[in-house]
């Protein structure tokens, strides 16, 4: 069986912020399940900021390698494409990455109204946050 390759032309990539290493395009907000539907463009070897999840993450690695860092740097898990992850929101922040050719995946994120992510900088200061009204207000400027 011959692999597939994910064509993403037809994703209308947009940039947050000042943030650097990756893209985003929300693919979709339930209200009323309080579910946000993104999908993340991860370059290689370029750790994104410092986050922690404040909210149930399922995720869909659609192409390339994912990589999760810990705060000190050391690579904490390799997740290659077409791996599935459920992950609960957790206390530990971590970085990310691509692998040797970047990475698309797929967030649902699920079950919180309020704060979905905080982003910290490198001693684990609160730098800011971004939330449920956050992921609507930037699905709204999608369109």
């Amino acid at each position: 069986m011959s692999p597939y390759a994910f064509n993403d032309q037809n994703i209308h990539w947009h940039k947050l912020g000042d943030f650097e290493n990756f893209v985003y395009s929300v693919l979709d907000i339930d209200v009323e399940n309080k579910i946000v539907d993104v999908i993340f463009k991860f370059e290689a070897h370029k750790k994104i900021i410092l986050h922690r999840h404040k909210a149930l993450n399922k995720s869909l690695v659609i192409q390339g390698e994912h990589r999760i860092y810990e705060t000190n740097g050391e690579l904490k898990e390799r997740r290659p494409v077409g791996s599935y992850t459920s992950s609960p929101a957790s206390p530990e922040p971590h970085s990310e990455c691509g692998g040797d050719e970047g990475a698309v995946v797929f967030f649902s994120i699920r079950g919180e109204t309020g704060v979905l992510y905080e982003v910290l900088d490198a001693e684990e200061n609160l730098l800011g946050t971004l939330g449920f009204q956050d992921f609507i207000d930037l699905f709204a400027a999608q369109k």
